[in-house]
């Protein structure tokens, strides 16, 4: 069999494990909390459906330009001059299949054959993958609760070297659900312009924040790239739309490069993103917000009652990032066992990294209360037994 060499250090998904085995349980009949995927339980929002349902009665269901539908590059473009104060032409902004497709673009753009990436480990495991594909050597650098689980100006500088070209950060992140502060965000931008390098900043959970509404990496340059998705804010994870914004000067050659990646973005999800800026969506959106803060300050509560550490209260995204230290030393071997036992899914900490993936879990609470509730009785239960 003939397999690139690349192939070789693409990971797969170990939540993937945990996933198929819930299934199976599920098919076997047993009941099962899903605190392991990455996707809020919300349906997609109506007005979304609706305008969806319009466009596709039509019959035109065609290619749409390589950027995007126009009108929904203008359509971004005002919210980020609404929301964040910041101006942004609608041609530096290009519409993907999901946040995968603005990765994919973003870093065919940027890497070279052994150019490194600095990334926060524990981190997203895709960002690592992505750099691959391109030739690109993913710098894994721990972070911990002391910075919040972020990179910072400092770490940058700590392990910078001649073949360092970029990094990638994320704010709200994953697996921890941090936000970086502004003012670090501004150093971050800053020190990396000043090596010329380039900054690749995960947005994909703005909007889900629980203290201020964060900063957009835009707003302290012009010349950073800002992927963001309809998927976690917006709720339309499986439309798989999401869109890249690029400096002025990437323009051409980001179209050309979207143009052979995916031709286009699927043109149905494209004109139902339209509806999901209307006033009234955005009332929704709020709604389901304050619905997630409610369940993140229940979950951090109940898990240290348990005896789980929550060494950074998450203010953004909809997870917890658990230690777990206290009940075992294998992460994964846990989290097999308490889906087996009590029939609740949680991800290993193995997926995020190697910065001591086997003392942590992560909780997603993008599960109903009162399922979230049964979830924390069987956790209780399943530590208590295990004591």
């Amino acid at each position: 069999m003939i397999i690139s060499d690349r192939m070789a250090g693409i990971q797969p998904f170990f939540v993937m494990e945990v996933l198929s085995r819930a299934k199976a349980l599920e098919r076997q009949g047993r009941d099962v909390i899903h605190m392991e995927i990455g996707e809020p339980d919300f349906p997609t929002p109506p007005l979304v459906i609706r305008h969806a349902t319009e466009f596709m009665q039509r019959g035109e269901i065609k290619y749409t330009p390589a950027a995007g539908l126009p009108e929904l590059r203008e359509a971004i473009s005002e919210y980020y001059r609404d929301r964040y104060g910041v101006r942004i032409a609608s041609e530096r902004i290009f519409i993907t299949p999901g946040a995968s497709g603005g990765f994919l673009l973003a870093m065919g753009l940027l890497l070279n054959e052994g150019d490194k990436v600095l990334l926060a480990d524990p981190g997203y495991p895709c960002y690592s993958n992505f750099a691959r594909l391109f030739g690109g050597i993913p710098s894994l650098v721990p972070v911990d609760a002391s910075t919040r689980f972020h990179l910072n100006s400092e770490m940058l500088s700590a392990c910078w070297d001649s073949r360092t070209k970029g990094a990638v950060i994320a704010s709200p992140s994953n697996p921890a659900g941090a936000v970086l502060q502004p003012e670090e965000l501004k150093r971050l931008v800053n020190e990396l312009e000043q090596k010329s390098a380039f900054l690749i900043a995960d947005e994909i959970y703005h909007g889900l924040e629980y203290d201020k509404p964060s900063p957009t990496a835009l707003t302290f340059s012009d010349r950073v790239f800002v992927v963001n998705s309809f998927s976690k804010y917006f709720g339309m994870t499986g439309w798989r739309v999401g869109w890249l914004a690029v400096p002025a000067n990437y323009i051409d050659d980001a179209e050309k490069l979207a143009q052979n990646i995916f031709i286009s973005a699927p043109a149905p999800s494209q004109y139902a993103a339209l509806a999901s800026f209307t006033e009234a969506n955005l009332q929704e959106l709020e709604r389901r917000r304050l619905v997630f803060q409610e369940r993140r300050d229940f979950l951090c509560e109940n898990l240290q009652k348990i005896g789980f550490s929550v060494n950074a209260v998450p203010n953004g995204a909809f997870y917890v990032y658990a230690e777990c230290s206290r009940f075992t030393s294998n992460s994964l071997d846990f989290a097999l066992n308490l889906l087996e036992e009590t029939g609740v899914a949680v991800t290993p900490g193995k997926d995020f990294g190697k910065n001591l993936p086997e003392r942590h879990l992560r909780f997603s609470y993008a599960v109903t209360f009162d399922r979230l509730a049964e979830a924390i009785t069987r956790i209780r239960r399943f530590v208590q037994c295990r004591s």
